[in-house]
């Protein structure tokens, strides 16, 4: 299991206070979710003064699939104390199968103010499947608690606010969310460049790095415009669908939408507008960039997970051999102008089909589902960050500029 060390300010050694509940009561004041993306969960005091968090899992509609992957609380407690949490639930059901979400490589992540983050040491139980970990409760008498470094809603409309007046920015609303919030396509860069991106991130709620990493993206290509010497929006723009599952983030949620739909499954035939609008949005939007002879040269699927791979796609029906070998060059080209150093699946097969699949069997799209290691980043010897994630993103125009060149 790799450790590491953070300031005293955050953690302290992994104990377990033997002090009854009545005096962990006068020390825990509060579990409070009602902050922004703010997880669904439950919680009690045990007898030995642990504080045991139970996820609450999300479900899939008409299938045994249940997630709890996200965690996201603040504890409000004694300025200067010392608690012991325990997270609960973490038999989740995978494709029809019980998969355990968690395991002796899962961190977790802490703040004083609900930005800055910093990674604690986490503790696997394996006997019962639970994380354990220490909180010092600073002055202020709250700490804030996340499976990886939140990206709100609120950090969105933020980048809206910055970027939207920018003379290279189009923002378009698409359409809506079952819950009726807005569903955007922010595009960089002119409409008739040689080579068009797409990138969508954020179909499952709990998958905050790929928020991230197209910040980063957006950030960079704005701020290089004007720039003779990075003139990447004179080879390509790119569109980002940069949050689709806007009801599962502001909710605190793990996979799936509001009405229980997997936005990265049954890419292989059309969306379903009552119970998936989010994808029914998302396809009229790619249908009417095709009429208009629009079509995006690459896609991109932005996730996280433990390992942080490339998936490529495989129908199974009809030879790929070509699109692998634009997808192997791809990953070559990643490895040399980013910190990505996971490598690939090959030809990946999942069913129903994910959007790199669906766009790939369905409109001749190369398509691909990139993972981000939700642990640790192999090219950088790190922990994930949102600092990391951003430097990923602005890597990722130099690698959009070399693959187009040829």
């Amino acid at each position: 299991m790799r450790r590491i060390i953070c300031c005293a300010l955050f953690v302290t050694t992994m104990i377990v206070l033997s002090v009854g509940t009545a005096q962990s009561a006068d020390k825990l004041h509060f579990i409070d979710t009602s902050i922004e993306n703010g997880s669904s969960l439950d919680w009690e005091l045990l007898d030995d003064g642990t504080v045991r968090v139970d996820l609450l899992y999300d479900h899939e509609r008409q299938s045994p699939n249940r997630a709890a992957l996200h965690w996201h609380f603040r504890v409000d407690a004694e300025p200067g104390c010392e608690l012991s949490l325990i997270l609960n639930n973490f038999h989740n059901v995978y494709n029809g199968r019980i998969g355990l979400a968690a395991d002796d490589e899962t961190i977790t992540f802490i703040s004083l103010d609900g930005r800055d983050w910093q990674p604690i040491e986490t503790d696997f139980l394996a006997e019962s499947s639970q994380l354990k970990f220490t909180l010092h409760v600073p002055a202020s008498g709250s700490v804030h608690v996340a499976r990886l470094p939140p990206y709100r809603i609120s950090e969105l409309n933020r980048l809206f606010d910055e970027i939207r007046e920018h003379p290279q920015v189009k923002i378009t609303t698409i359409g809506k969310t079952v819950q009726g919030r807005p569903l955007e396509i922010v595009r960089v860069g002119r409409e008739d460049a040689p080579h068009r991106v797409f990138i969508r991130a954020r179909a499952h709620p709990w998958e905050s790095g790929g928020n991230w990493v197209v910040e980063g993206l957006i950030r960079h290509l704005i701020a290089t415009a004007d720039d003779k010497d990075k003139a990447y929006l004179d080879h390509f723009c790119v569109y980002v669908m940069p949050m689709a599952n806007k009801d599962g983030v502001a909710m605190g949620r793990s996979r799936f939408n509001m009405l229980g739909k997997d936005l990265n499954r049954d890419w292989d035939a059309p969306a379903n507008p009552q119970l998936c609008p989010e994808n029914a949005a998302l396809e009229e939007w790619l249908t009417t960039m095709l009429d208009t002879g629009k079509r995006p040269h690459l896609a991109l699927e932005m996730h996280n997970d433990s390992s942080g791979k490339l998936h490529l796609s495989d129908t199974k029906d009809a030879d790929n051999s070509d699109y692998l070998v634009r997808m192997l060059r791809l990953e070559e080209i990643l490895r040399a102008k980013s910190w990505f150093r996971e490598g690939t699946t090959g030809a990946f097969h999942n069913s129903p089909a994910t959007l790199g699949q669906g766009w790939w069997s369905r409109f001749g799209i190369d398509a691909a589902v990139h993972e981000l290691n939700a642990n640790w980043i192999e090219g950088l010897q790190e922990r994930p960050s949102a600092e990391n994630w951003m430097l990923y993103g602005r890597q990722l125009c130099d690698v959009f500029d070399a693959y187009f060149e040829e």
